[in-house]
């Protein structure tokens, strides 16, 4: 928040007008960034998309409907419950191709009008995928 200007008792305050998300960031040890890849692309079905030479690092950068997963590098951490949550059109359809994968799944507490499920990737980056139910 950002205080324009003092009237008075009362400021005059302009608020952050957000449009979208641009894209989240995972992170993998860099020995596993071909198999984050590979996990990504393959398992998940995502479109691999054009990552600029940039930033001093290696990653790859995936595209994900009207936004984008960026994997860069940085040493494993322990599981937390920090997590990206994503819409799909058929939760039951993204449980059962996850299950065939071998990805594990985790049941989640019920939210009214949301199905949802969470899982691991194979370095440690908790993801959920949810469906509104109207």
């Amino acid at each position: 928040m950002v205080i324009l200007a003092q009237q008075a008792a009362f400021p005059v305050i302009l608020m952050i007008e957000f449009i979208r998300a641009d894209h989240f960031h995972i992170c993998v040890p860099l020995e596993r960034l071909e198999e984050a890849r590979k996990f990504y692309a393959e398992v998940i079905g995502l479109k691999e998309i054009f990552r600029p030479d940039v930033f001093g690092a290696e990653g790859h950068w995936f595209d994900i409907s009207n936004v984008q997963l960026h994997i860069g590098v940085e040493s494993t951490l322990p599981r937390s419950i920090r997590h990206t949550a994503l819409e799909v059109k058929d939760i039951n359809l993204a449980k059962e191709h996850l299950k065939r994968q071998g990805v594990e799944i985790s049941e989640e507490a019920v939210i009214p009008g949301r199905e949802r499920f969470s899982f691991f990737d194979p370095f440690g980056n908790r993801m959920e995928l949810l469906q509104i139910i109207k």
